[in-house]
C-alpha cells in the first residue's frame, strides 16, 4: 500500500489521540473531512490502522504490578511452542507475548494486581506446565517510558 504525506500526517495524530473526532484530524493535517474520513477507512480496510483502543491507567485500576517474564519450554517442536502461545495469550492478565531468538523461547508483559496475582498468574501458566524448562521474572519498579507508537518517517518537505 502506497502511504504518502497526508497518510503519515493522519496517523502521526492518531497515534497521539484516536479519539480525536473527523472534524478534528482533517483541521490537524489540513485536509478537508471526506477526504480525511476516506482517508482513514483505506488505511484501516489496508491493515495500517490495526485498531482503535483507550489506554488505561493501572494504577488507577488497581493492576499495578507489571513484569517481563523470560519462559524457555524443555521441548521445542512446533506443536509445543504453539500449545504454550495459545495458552498464555488466553489469558487477560498477559498483555505481550513475543517468541524470541536466542535466548529464551518466549518473553512476556503481564500486568496484574500485586504479588498474590502473579504468583497465581505464575502457577497457572508456568509451573503446572510439565514442558517449561526455566522462568525467569522481572518486576516493574519505574515505567520511565510507554510509547506505544510507531516512529513514522517524515515527509519531505512540501510533503
Amino acid at each position: 500500500m502506497n502511504v504518502d504525506a497526508v497518510d503519515l500526517r493522519i496517523l502521526e495524530q492518531l497515534q497521539r489521540d484516536a479519539a480525536l473526532s473527523n472534524q478534528a484530524l482533517a483541521e490537524l493535517v489540513q485536509v478537508s473531512p471526506a477526504t480525511c474520513l476516506r482517508r482513514v477507512r483505506r488505511l484501516t480496510e489496508a491493515g495500517v490502522i490495526e485498531r482503535t483502543l483507550a489506554l488505561l491507567s493501572p494504577e488507577k485500576l488497581g493492576a499495578g504490578l507489571q513484569a517481563v517474564v523470560e519462559v524457555t519450554l524443555d521441548r521445542q517442536g512446533a506443536e509445543w511452542l504453539d500449545a504454550f502461545e495459545q495458552r498464555v495469550i488466553a489469558d487477560d492478565a498477559v498483555q505481550q507475548c513475543w517468541r524470541v531468538s536466542p535466548g529464551p523461547d518466549f518473553v512476556l508483559v503481564v500486568q496484574v494486581p500485586d504479588m498474590a496475582a502473579y504468583h497465581a498468574l505464575a502457577q497457572r501458566l508456568l509451573t503446572q506446565d510439565a514442558n517449561v524448562r526455566n522462568v525467569k521474572a522481572f518486576f516493574a519498579v519505574k515505567r520511565a517510558k510507554f510509547a506505544p507508537a510507531i516512529a513514522l518517517p517524515r515527509p519531505p518537505a512540501g510533503g
